[in-house]
């Protein structure tokens, strides 16, 4: 129910941003500022409709100073510039969209001054700086009530920091030196303690300057399908124009050839003005959607890119799992009891912060009536690595360790009994993780950690799986482990005991098959692999590095998103073909339109092809020039929203596009220019 409340009030927002009546009246001023030919030559089948235009209007001027009827050439002329208007104003509404978005993101940039360490080990000496002035590798103190003035990194302290700004949301989250968690964005505000922060961005340069030019579409570049479609526009407008002039030299040696207004006519319904005027839109509202999942794609191409995807690798931990693993059971070895194995475990978590860590403590106190002790004195706390895959401490009575089984037999060059084995390998492949547990070198048994798959994740990966994407899990559990995880998602394949080199091996095996590859991850060993997947969505909760290297960066930080993302690249694609297909299907009707018009005093017996009953040749022709320009308009919610996708395999989808659109595209036209002929009628125009 809550999914449908959110998806209702997601189609609801939508409504109301096109709604908007201030968005619509700058559209349409700044479709107008779009009229200008150095802008519109980008577009080379509103172009030549521009072009004819200015044709007919001088043609009709002319008529008009010599006292000649022009009111057919003025009317047609009046229609070929609506039509290119509403072209303009598509890709304006697309892109004022974007501007209302970006207006939100600005409100976070403020006159920021920033505190500029003069000497990084003392923070009593700084001098303020206005955040414009940063040069890369300055350190900057930030302290609670602080806005972060630029992008960086931590490089000492721990603080809490409100990303409301760029995220939307406003629980606070943590930020500290080292790991995976040190990346900070410009704008944000810390709202608890201290962090010194070196810049990474030059002024200009930052990642909210980068987002707004992208939401804007000021740095929207045009994409490979884009370039071909527009090439193939382009063509088909050269087919038509030559086609028309044909028919010039036909009409004439009968001795009645058209007029100029009527050629322009029949040239600009014949080119695909429709697709040509919303490709752009088509583009823009793309990346559009994208943000309003709060994804962020430095480029089109990425968008793009998304909806030709293979192959998905995902990580298990936080992304197909919970990522929370929960001690389920002690399991002892031959020889050793219930309590001892639950004691050394409870001694060997004593300093483990992580959730497993408490929950093993948690499951020790409620399971087996163990008070948890504080960490004694003395005690010598050996830290999990990821080298050792061990941790523990050391006490004046004994030394207690807890890890990967193999790591742990290995370390203490143990044998393990065949009955403990069978255990450990019960646990891997029921989907848990064993860890071993051992004090003073002796083999005392296994704890069971258990991760659960989120809710719905095989029903997720089931439609992607009908959309002929491989998904592909990634872990570093053995083998076992992350077999019986996968079968219980319902992955494809999955990698175990995965390092980054693995990950960038895979991905480069499977992009030299010819497929594409899209992968999320936020540290700063996942870069290789995001850099070399066509699609790397990074965190934004992730590294610097990450983030630079990906092509898309998720700022919810979820992982999951990725699925999302996909499925956005492949209603652009959809969107596309759907519109062309409809655009394309349209001129048929129109040759029933205005060919009969043109020809039809010469040849009576094309009379026949006047299907639609148009009451004149003159009503006929203008009726299509109208009915051409509406379209436009009436496509721009679809353009903007996107053709509804639906998780099925390509064969099904290109019979649902002929289906909806092709057939769609054949009959629209014929209903259309026949209520515009009727109306014309009726006012007296035919």
């Amino acid at each position: 129910m809550d999914v449908m409340i959110q998806g209702e009030a997601r189609r609801a927002a939508r409504r109301a941003a096109f709604a908007n009546r201030a968005l619509l009246g700058r559209a349409a001023f700044d479709a107008l500022r779009k009229l200008d030919p150095r802008q519109l030559i980008r577009n080379p089948v509103i172009f030549v409709t521009e072009v004819v235009a200015i044709l007919v209007s001088v043609l009709a001027i002319r008529a008009a100073t010599i006292g000649q009827g022009f009111w057919f050439e003025a009317t047609i002329a009046g229609w070929l510039w609506l039509t290119v208007w509403f072209a303009t104003f598509a890709e304006a509404v697309a892109e004022g969209r974007g501007r209302a978005q970006a207006e939100s993101l600005r409100r976070a940039r403020t006159e920021t001054r920033a505190k500029v360490l003069l000497r990084g080990d003392d923070r009593a000496l700084w001098q303020p700086r206005h955040a414009d002035e940063l040069s890369v590798g300055d350190l900057v103190l930030v302290e609670a009530g602080d806005l972060i003035p630029s992008d960086g990194e931590v490089v000492e302290g721990i603080a809490s920091v409100n990303e409301a700004a760029v995220t939307g949301e406003s629980a606070p989250v943590i930020r500290e030196s080292g790991g995976d968690r040190s990346a900070v964005t410009g704008g944000t505000l810390v709202v608890s303690d201290w962090i010194v922060v070196r810049i990474t961005a030059a002024p200009g340069s930052t990642f909210l300057d980068r987002m707004i030019a992208l939401v804007e579409g000021a740095s929207r570049q045009k994409t490979p399908n884009e370039i071909a479609l527009d090439i193939l526009l382009a063509g088909l407008t050269i087919v038509f124009l030559i086609a028309v002039v044909t028919l010039v030299g036909l009409a004439s040696w009968n001795g009645q050839p058209p007029s100029v207004a009527v050629l322009a006519a029949l040239l600009v319904t014949l080119i695909p003005t429709t697709i040509g005027g919303l490709l752009s839109a088509i583009g823009i509202a793309g990346m559009d959607r994208l943000v309003r999942f709060n994804v962020l794609a430095t480029s089109g191409r990425a968008v793009e890119a998304a909806g030709d995807v293979d192959v998905l690798l995902l990580d298990k931990t936080g992304t197909i799992t919970l990522g929370n693993r929960q001690a389920a059971a002690f399991v002892p070895a031959p020889g050793v009891t219930m309590r001892e194995v639950a004691e050394a475990a409870v001694l060997a978590s004593l300093a483990d912060e992580t959730p497993e860590g408490r929950s093993i403590l948690a499951f020790a106190r409620s399971q087996h009536g163990i008070a948890v002790p504080a960490l004694p004195e003395g005690a010598v706390v050996v830290p999990f690595t990821a080298q050792t895959r061990i941790s523990g401490v050391d006490l004046p009575s004994g030394s207690t360790r807890k890890g990967a089984v193999d790591a742990l037999l290995a370390a203490l060059r143990l044998d393990a009994p065949p009955e403990f084995r069978a255990a450990v390998d019960r646990i891997a492949r029921s989907g848990g993780t064993p860890l071993a547990v051992a004090r003073d070198g002796r083999l005392l048994g296994a704890i069971e950690l258990k991760d659960i798959v989120k809710t719905g994740m095989r029903d997720r990966f089931d439609a992607l799986r009908r959309m002929g994407i491989r998904t592909v899990m990634v872990t570093g559990d053995n083998r076992l482990t992350a077999a019986a995880i996968a079968v219980e998602a319902g992955v494809d394949d999955f990698i175990a005991e995965a390092t980054p080199q693995d990950k960038l091996a895979y991905i480069r095996k499977v992009q030299a098959e010819g497929r594409l590859v899209a992968m999320a991850g936020d540290g700063t060993n996942d870069a290789p692999a995001l850099a070399q997947a066509d699609v790397g969505l990074a965190m934004q909760t992730g590294t610097q590095a990450a983030r630079e290297a990906g092509n898309m960066v998720d700022l919810d930080s979820d992982p999951t998103k990725l699925i999302e993302v996909v499925e956005i690249g492949k209603q652009l694609l959809i969107t596309r073909g759907a519109l062309t297909t409809f655009s394309i299907a349209n001129d048929v009707a129109k040759y029933f339109a205005i060919l009969p018009a043109i020809f039809v005093a010469s040849y009576p017996e094309l009379q026949a092809l006047n299907v639609m009953g148009l009451a004149s040749p003159q009503s006929a022709i203008i009726a299509a020039v109208i009915f051409n320009a509406l379209i436009i308009v009436a496509l721009v919610p679809l353009a903007l929203r996107g053709v509804r996708y639906v998780p099925v395999g390509a064969a099904a989808l290109l019979r649902r596009n002929l289906v909806v659109y092709g057939l769609g595209g054949l009959v629209a036209p014929f209903v259309g220019i026949k209520i515009i002929d009727v109306v014309l009628v009726l006012l007296g125009v035919a």
